[in-house]
């Protein structure tokens, strides 16, 4: 798909799927509040287990933005580990998830100019994530402690709403695990209630395609490979 594809508004919901990327630069162009509201409330349309809705959202622009974003920065540049109140990926890697993971990651990192064991711009490009990409909106979704696997599940969905949406007003977004391993930092600049556990972040904004990094286009795997039919 070109980026002259990727630039415009889905009109579709097939386009508005097959456009929706994991971008990693954002223009400063604001996006007008009205159409954020409008986005997080048909993806509230989202399905869920005897409509919990199990969502909360944290919208952050301006001042929002940049105090989220200095706090989770400080503790990053200040090597605090990476600790998740819930685990987001396994113990230790398998394949074929394994070699996905590492062929996306070196995929990026080409693009970028990072080499094989340049361990310091590897970091200097993990650590954008918390730049929010210089997007003019994040966003820190979260979930009570006490709900369960199905709840998770529900939640995937209102995300996955939140992008398709985003990309059917003409913007992008970035959805980022990156920020649940923070959720000490997040906390120390947003009032969130204990019973609230980080999900994710999200970069949402107008893609600067100048940037190389979103050129990047992730392979899947074909319908047979992850497709069983029985007739």
């Amino acid at each position: 798909m070109s980026q002259t594809d990727l630039s415009a508004a889905s009109t579709t919901v097939t386009d508005a799927v097959v456009s929706r990327r994991s971008l990693r630069a954002f223009t400063s162009q604001s996006v007008d509040d009205d159409v954020l509201k409008s986005i997080f409330t048909n993806a509230a349309r989202a399905p869920s287990g005897t409509n919990m809705q199990p969502w909360r959202v944290h919208l952050l622009t301006n001042d929002a933005l940049t105090n989220v974003s200095a706090k989770v920065l400080e503790a990053y540049d200040n090597d605090v580990p990476f600790e998740a109140e819930e685990p987001y990926y396994p113990d230790k890697f398998f394949e074929p998830f394994l070699s996905r993971r590492r062929k996306v990651g070196w995929d990026l990192y080409s693009l970028v100019g990072i080499e094989k064991g340049d361990k310091e711009k590897m970091r200097a490009q993990h650590r954008r994530n918390f730049e929010f990409f210089n997007a003019p909106v994040g966003a820190v979704f979260t979930i009570h402690r006490d709900l369960n696997t199905g709840s998770w599940l529900d939640y995937g969905m209102f995300l996955q709403n939140v992008m398709v949406l985003a990309r059917e007003a003409g913007l992008h977004t970035c959805p980022q695990a990156a920020f649940c391993g923070y959720h000490k930092a997040i906390r120390s600049a947003l009032p969130l209630d204990e019973s609230e556990v980080v999900v994710c972040g999200m970069s949402i904004g107008y893609a600067d395609f100048s940037a190389v990094e979103n050129s990047l286009e992730t392979e899947r795997a074909s319908f047979d490979e992850f497709v069983v039919v029985y007739n």
